[in-house]
């Protein structure tokens, strides 16, 4: 019997702001961004969108798409480092959203039954969700999983992290019928726990916040979405633990170079071009290759044989990154779809190719796995029209990009919205303060 991914869907934010303008009002020159980090649009959330919402809307698609009986779902995992709630599941206003659209066709709380929970361990919470869902199915073949990778990847204005940002969702349907892409049950895996990226809760007096009620303590913790982070420690860090995870998929699968026998090379994108960037310190250990220094890694970037490797291994992955940004969790899916959709697109055949995957998240985690595409795929992948979808997004100006950032709009951008979004956030209610309230626009 056989284990993966049965069907996928996805949503990206209807609003994008040009990398080009961004760099322009920064004082960077744009083909460092464009030609030198392959960033050309970043995908924003409107004022009525959050992870949830993202969540909410794949989900949505995923049961639609695919004609889904919500009861047909034992469990649904989400990953996500933007949750909305230091104790309430993500997943849950997610799962409730999408109870109520279906309704009226699949009965009152048709997810009663389903376990719902979500996981956060920075970015490979989308991969660690997918790993325990896997694990659940096989256990379980009769029963199927969602997994969904939610985030909203956002940073301080004006800093280094800014122009990667992006965001959006990717489910996944897992199940013992894989007709997307079967996964084998051999992981790589690499921890450490490190600081090269987080999102603390920060103290400050009570005397230097305005307006601070009475009632607050002295000191007061607060939550941001933006992280704290050290780019270059964390790229190291990336490095580090794709290197040791690789090692240990080696030792746990018996095989010398994985690598050469996979169609695409799948990773976590902090911007599109970081996977090629990354690899090389792996391609130059699997060939004998200088590797300890940075003059020998740009000397085997700039290889051909490097070149031919990323040309037909990797470049067709980046390509809805460079529309989009980070993703956080659902970037190394949302790779994925990248590359699957471009072969789609050019009717290539790809039944029974084998795809690797490197999944990383800061603090510090990477995990290694493989999978072999399904001779079903192109069914699968027929109901993405992924690039298409991209193109139908709404541009927006720099000055409309820092009021959303700033949260200084009160309306949204795109009022003509359909699709889920937050109505209201209690403030009266002293036993619900902070409940978030959703509603569906047809």
């Amino acid at each position: 019997m056989t284990f993966g991914i049965e069907a996928a869907s996805y949503y990206v934010p209807g609003l994008y702001l040009e990398i080009k303008e961004l760099a322009e009002k920064r004082g960077i020159e744009p083909a460092k961004l464009e030609k030198g980090l392959g960033l050309y649009k970043m995908g924003l959330p409107d004022v009525h969108e959050d992870a949830a919402t993202f969540a909410a809307e794949a989900l949505l698609r995923l049961i639609k798409d695919y004609h889904i009986h919500p009861k047909e779902i034992a469990r649904v995992y989400l990953g996500t480092e933007s949750a909305l709630d230091a104790a309430k599941p993500t997943a849950s206003y997610a799962v409730q959203m999408v109870e109520k659209v279906v309704e009226e066709e699949f009965g009152e709380r048709c997810f009663k039954n389903c376990d719902i929970v979500d996981m956060t361990f920075a970015c490979v919470g989308g991969v660690d969700a997918l790993h325990n869902a896997l694990d659940f199915v096989r256990v379980n073949p009769d029963k199927k999983a969602v997994v969904i990778a939610s985030d909203y990847a956002k940073y301080e204005l004006a800093s280094s992290g800014e122009y990667t940002q992006g965001g959006g969702a990717v489910a996944l349907l897992i199940s013992s019928k894989p007709d997307l892409l079967e996964i084998e049950n051999q992981w790589g895996v690499a921890s450490e726990s490190v600081f090269d990226f987080f999102k603390p809760r920060r103290q400050y007096k009570k005397g230097d916040l305005n307006n601070a009620p009475e009632v607050y303590p002295d000191t007061i913790e607060i939550f941001t979405d933006e992280p704290v982070f050290d780019g270059q420690y964390s790229n190291q860090c990336y490095q580090d633990r794709i290197r040791e995870a690789y090692q240990h998929y080696k030792e746990v699968t018996g095989r010398e170079k994985p690598y050469e026998n996979w169609k695409y090379i799948v990773f976590h994108l902090p911007y599109a071009f970081h996977g090629k960037r990354i690899f090389t310190e792996i391609y130059s250990l699997e060939n004998g290759l200088p590797h300890t220094g940075p003059d020998e890694q740009k000397a085997v970037a700039k290889s051909e044989n490097y070149l031919n490797l990323i040309s037909s291994t990797i470049e067709k992955t980046q390509r809805a990154s460079s529309e989009i940004g980070n993703m956080y969790t659902a970037s190394i899916f949302m790779a994925f779809l990248s590359a699957l959709q471009a072969s789609f697109n050019e009717n290539e055949e790809l039944s029974g190719a084998e795809i690797g995957f490197f999944g990383y998240g800061s603090g510090s985690k990477s995990k290694v796995f493989a999978g072999r595409i399904s001779e079903n795929w192109k069914k699968v992948v027929a109901h993405w029209k992924l690039f298409e979808n991209l193109n139908n997004r709404t541009s927006i100006d720099f000055a409309t990009y820092e009021k959303l950032h700033r949260k200084q709009l009160e309306k949204s951008v795109n009022q003509s919205y359909k699709g889920f979004g937050l109505r209201a956030v209690e403030a009266e209610n002293a036993v619900l303060i902070g409940a978030r309230y959703y509603t569906y626009q047809n």
